[in-house]
């Protein structure tokens, strides 16, 4: 299990700046209660916190997601991570940059600064400790000996746990300009992208193939946030229990072409996803990571059943 709570030094880029982590993505719902239900089966540490639900993982205190009550399904806030010293430069370059900051949401105490994103979602940038990972999470092949049965009884097979929070992806109107924006003020940078319909992008400091990705739609919105589970066998037992428990919409098993995991998403009850997700590519903090444009036919997935056209809708948008 790769550390992600323990101390990972920045980046020696010499004037490389930017945010070590996605800290916290925060949705509001019109039920928390049906959140509760949602994410407490999909395997995460769920637990309310006055009007608030927190999402952990188990055997983490770190808080991946919150989610609070509103009118309609929306991203209320995403929240990143940083060094200490870096929140003073990190604050000056944003200003400098003539972006605007702002006030706390009502009951979100910070000990950093908030802006808005060009489309209006507040951005938080806060001190905390580096939740993305320092190298590349462990995958495991479970096999067995000649003689040994592999596979459990299916009543005996294990709970899934996810082991963490990997990225979330959200909707943009304009992929271009909010991939240079992030580059701006967050400092992340382009992992890879399919022309101006989808970009990934990853943190100076070591992480994923991507912290945040950002699709094409007519308005922001949340399509899903990834969870990173050990084996290929996890992905497939998450999918098989949500389905037992009512929530069988979604898509996978299938292997992404960028960012290389295997991967199957769940749909929540408001429309956008939860991912299952084994063995994405890692950018060290010393590398430079080969960014390409690609084709958009030939850079989604390698393989896998055909996508289902409620995949691609942003509820958030009206879409149907």
């Amino acid at each position: 299990m790769t550390a992600i709570l323990g101390y990972v030094a920045p980046t020696k880029e010499v004037d490389a700046l930017g945010v070590h982590s996605l800290d916290q993505f925060v949705l509001a719902v019109p039920d928390v209660n049906v959140a509760q239900e949602f994410y407490g089966n999909f395997g995460l540490d769920v637990a309310r916190d006055g009007n608030t639900l927190a999402i952990k993982t188990f055997g983490h205190e770190h808080r991946w997601g919150s989610v609070v009550e509103g009118k309609s399904k929306a991203l209320h806030h995403l929240s990143f991570g940083c060094y200490a010293d870096d929140l003073p430069r990190l604050k000056a370059r944003i200003e400098g940059a003539g972006v605007t900051l702002i006030d706390p949401p009502p009951g979100f105490a910070s000990n950093g600064f908030w802006f808005r994103n060009p489309e209006g979602v507040p951005i938080e940038v806060k001190v905390g400790p580096k939740v993305s990972p320092g190298g590349k999470s462990a995958s495991q092949w479970i096999s067995s000996a000649g003689g040994v049965a592999g596979a459990t009884l299916r009543v005996k097979a294990p709970p899934v746990r996810p082991r963490r929070l990997s990225h979330v992806l959200i909707f943009t109107s304009d992929v271009e300009g909010s991939m240079k924006f992030y580059e701006r003020t967050l400092g992340l940078r382009l992992s890879d992208r399919a022309s101006d319909q989808i970009a990934f992008m990853h943190g100076i400091h070591g992480s994923d193939h991507h912290m945040l990705a950002l699709v094409k739609s007519s308005a922001p919105g949340f399509h899903h946030c990834s969870w990173d589970v050990a084996s290929i066998d996890d992905i497939g037992l998450g999918a098989m229990r949500m389905a037992d428990k009512g929530y069988s919409k979604g898509w996978g098993l299938g292997r992404h072409v960028l960012g290389s995991n295997y991967f199957h998403y769940v749909r929540d009850p408001w429309g956008s996803y939860s991912e299952y997700s084994c063995d994405i590519d890692y950018i060290p903090k010393d590398q430079r990571w080969p960014a390409a444009d690609h084709r958009p036919e030939d850079s989604f997935y390698l393989w896998g059943p055909d996508v289902p056209r409620e995949f691609t809708l942003n509820c958030e948008a009206g879409e149907s």
